[in-house]
């Protein structure tokens, strides 16, 4: 066989597996890309408005929250973060890790923290019924996440 027709065969290999491999390395980021982004720990509902009168007990107060979600796999350290509203009343997390692929509901009235239900210990409501938004940020102050409702005023980054 002569050389040409090895080294033609070598070269159209090789050039035949570059473009394999880039169409490989390619339809995996296009398909990511075709996904919506979810960061790993958001803000995943709220109940802005507690369920039945507004008459400040602490039934009411804890029918007010705000569930924070991990959506990665491994736990991550809150401690230090915090969480906003509009008016500037803040709750600072202490001492507390979100398990992987879990969810926390921070209560707004007083009562005894779990691994799933945090509370602010508060005497009167934080979430405005009308328009709010509720801001997380992590430990060194940077945005996370939000979630506004109604005609909020800003919903400050």
């Amino acid at each position: 066989m002569p050389k040409t027709n090895i080294t033609a065969r070598r070269l159209t290999a090789a050039v035949l597996t570059a473009g394999a491999l880039t169409a490989v390395l390619t339809v995996p980021t296009s398909a990511a890309e075709a996904r919506p982004h979810r960061p790993n720990v958001e803000i995943s509902d709220v109940q802005y408005d507690s369920p039945g009168r507004d008459d400040r007990s602490n039934r009411s107060l804890n029918r007010e929250w705000v569930e924070i979600t991990n959506n990665s796999r491994r736990a991550v350290n809150l401690d230090g973060w915090t969480l906003r509203d509009e008016d500037g009343h803040r709750y600072t997390f202490d001492d507390y890790r979100l398990r992987g692929r879990s969810t926390v509901r921070v209560h707004t009235g007083l009562g005894r923290d779990t691994r799933s239900d945090l509370y602010q210990d508060r005497h009167h409501y934080v979430w405005d019924n009308r328009s709010d938004t509720a801001t997380l940020r992590n430990d060194r102050g940077r945005y996370v996440d939000s979630e506004s409702w109604g005609q909020h005023r800003g919903g400050r980054r």
